[in-house]
């Protein structure tokens, strides 16, 4: 900052002055063109124009030299002192013995030191190389706002003994076949010998692949918290940078890092921020940036000079767009699936979540994991906070069953709106809408058994939703998505019949219903027009504007949905006017209750004709010779088996 302001201080008084003659100057001077004179060192003058000589044209040069110096009050023009100091005072007398005495230019003399001596003075020079070395320590990482000669080093975060990680395999749950194979890795290296004197070989990277939420990152955790060994975690976004080369330079750096610690483990999460295949998607020109990093990932995990003792794991969601290269036996030799929990599962992670809970005796876990079907680790511990946030703000001692049903209602639905101002006409219509949903699922035989149908506004346009108990089942039939449509339509349908017209409360049950219908024709092969062809391709580019057939097929996929569609409601039509009593006294009931249940619905309709056990109730009764108490849901919510599902209307 001090080179600077000297810097700017002496070009300022020596940069924008033009030399002259002295002779020159005394022409000036006899004009009466002159304002100011400084004798600088007895050696050099600095002239001032006056304000009405710099407009002149014989110092149109100057202006346009520089006009900065023209318009303030600083020295313009400069010259040599050829006879000395005393010769020019002498002169100036003579060219001014004319001139009035007030109106004479006075001279003054100033000593003043010259920049190169500045600089090449003791003093200076010290203070120049602080400056240096405080700049250097900025730009090196020793303050903020540095790093740039770091660019190229790792963001890798280490943990060893010192920084352990608090999390353990105990704090996994619901994740059994996955933390098998992650704890066989951990036990390699806490016993090599175990597996080496059978000739075994540890895997060099093991890929943790799953939906968003399911606990990928936590087995990496717990991996660090166990394994006893150096740890090193970053995410595949830290090796993105804008200048060419860093990416490739921090691979290198962390490897070199992590050989230096082996035997260690590497643990990269969202690794398909720099795996993706490379030349997928690449335009003319593209920058290759990220396949370089990539290269220079697949040399350093198994190349020509690969040393061992470092173990790569990585997580991503989005195996499918991995290059090949990446995902070859040698580099990540597992490949493990984290998917979303089954029941039992489930029922092991709420008993992880609830543990610092305190929970009334009304709490059923087996019930909770099964009315959460779908929901991955991440949603179960936001129910469990909900429940415990909810049964704060009601000033409870203890969270009770009704505090998690509420919790599951607002991650499924959002929160409630009890102020929303809805007028008679458009309750009427959702009340109308949720129970033909109601009645249409109840009398469809491969449908999934309805819990709840409530006309209480939640979330951001939800005026009313209904809750169903999906199975917990990974095939399905024909006659089961058909059953499933005619259900979702039922909503559409019971509008179309009493009102005689429909409103748009339907938008998200047409969403479904369009593409579970698509799906049956183009993906699982269940039309027979179409046949038993798939056009599905689970390695599709993102870039990919092509449909991967032609129109003629295309137009014959339009029409089959269409068909398909059109079936559906008119049989779902058909069966709410068949049972139009049911309809009415349903919503009738929905009107004057805002929810109703499961228990409702049988005291209202009837039992259900099919006789399918829930899977709650699968589920309880496969294990009665443990528990042969075991309370059912209606037991414990009055009747009422409430349980998330698909939100099947949105009216």
């Amino acid at each position: 900052m001090i080179l600077v302001i000297l810097g700017l201080t002496y070009f300022n008084r020596t940069s924008s002055t033009v030399e002259i003659s002295q002779k020159k100057f005394e022409h000036m001077l006899a004009q009466g063109d002159v304002k100011a004179i400084t004798i600088v060192n007895k050696r050099h003058v600095e002239v001032t124009l006056t304000p009405a000589a710099a407009k002149k044209d014989e110092y149109r040069e100057l202006r346009e030299r520089s006009p900065f110096a023209m318009g303030q009050q600083v020295p313009q023009y400069r010259f040599t002192l050829s006879g000395g100091e005393d010769l020019l005072i002498k002169k100036l007398d003579d060219i001014q013995k004319d001139v009035p005495a007030r109106d004479r230019v006075e001279y003054r003399s100033e000593d003043r030191q010259d920049f190169n001596s500045i600089f090449f003075s003791s003093g200076f020079f010290i203070l120049l190389l602080l400056g240096f070395y405080f700049v250097m320590r900025r730009m090196t990482g020793g303050g903020p706002g540095g790093q740039i000669f770091n660019i190229g080093k790792s963001k890798a975060a280490y943990y060893d003994a010192e920084n352990k990680v608090k999390i353990t395999f105990a704090d996994v749950a619901g994740l059994d076949e996955a933390k098998q194979e992650i704890e066989e890795i951990v036990d390699f290296l806490r016993n090599p010998s175990k597996y080496t004197q059978l000739g075994g070989k540890i895997p060099k990277g093991a890929l943790l692949v799953g939906p968003p939420g399911t606990g990928k990152t936590l087995l990496a955790k717990a991996v660090a918290g166990e394994a006893g060994v150096p740890f090193f975690s970053l995410s595949g976004s830290d090796f993105v940078e804008m200048f060419v080369g860093v990416g490739a330079a921090r691979v290198r750096d962390l490897f070199k890092q992590a050989k230096e610690k082996a035997p260690c483990i590497v643990f990269i999460d969202e690794i398909d921020a720099i795996g993706r295949s490379r030349g997928r998607g690449q335009m003319p020109g593209a920058n290759d940036e990220r396949e370089n990093t990539l290269n220079s990932l697949l040399v350093e995990m198994d190349g020509f000079g690969t040393d061992s003792g470092v173990i790569i794991l990585a997580a991503t969601n989005r195996p499918d767009v991995l290059d090949s290269a990446l995902m070859r036996p040698g580099r990540f030799d597992r490949q493990i699936s984290v998917d979303k929990p089954d029941i039992l599962g489930r029922e092991a992670i709420f008993k992880v979540h609830l543990k610092p809970l305190k929970l009334d005796a009304s709490v059923d876990i087996k019930g909770l994991a099964a009315q959460t079907p779908g929901f991955a680790g991440a949603e179960i511990a936001n129910v469990c906070n909900e429940a415990a946030l909810i049964a704060a703000r009601r000033d409870k001692k203890k969270v009770e069953m009704q505090d998690f049903q509420d919790a599951i209602d607002r991650v499924i639905g959002g929160i409630e709106k009890k102020n929303k101002i809805i007028s008679p006409e458009e309750k009427k219509i959702v009340a109308y809408h949720e129970a033909g949903h109601a009645v249409a699922g109840w009398f469809s035989e491969h449908a999934e058994p309805l819990v709840k149908v409530s006309i209480v506004p939640r979330g951001v346009a939800a005026l009313g939703y209904a809750q169903y108990l999906p199975r917990e089942q990974f095939l399905y039939t024909t006659e089961q998505l058909l059953d499933d449509m005619c259900m979702t339509l039922g909503g559409r349908a019971a509008e179309d019949l009493v009102f005689g017209k429909v409103s748009t409360g339907a938008l998200s049950d047409l969403e479904r219903v369009t593409k579970m219908a698509y799906s049956i024709v183009s993906v699982y092969g269940m039309n027979d027009k179409i046949g038993n062809v798939s056009f599905y391709d689970s390695k599709r580019s993102d870039y990919m504007f092509e449909k991967p057939y032609s129109e003629a097929t295309a137009e014959l996929i339009d029409n089959e949905v269409k068909n398909m569609i059109d079936k559906v409601y008119v049989r779902t039509v058909k069966l709410l006017t068949d049972k139009r009593e049911a309809l009415e006294i349903i919503a009738q009931e929905l009107l004057k209750k805002e929810i109703i249940f499961q228990n409702d619905l049988e005291r209202i309709l009837g039992k259900r004709p099919f006789e399918h056990q829930t899977t709650y109730q699968a589920y309880t009764n496969g294990r009665s010779n443990d528990k042969k108490d075991a309370l059912t849901v209606e037991e414990k919510t009055g009747g009422a088996e409430e349980g998330p599902a698909d939100e099947a209307s949105k009216a």
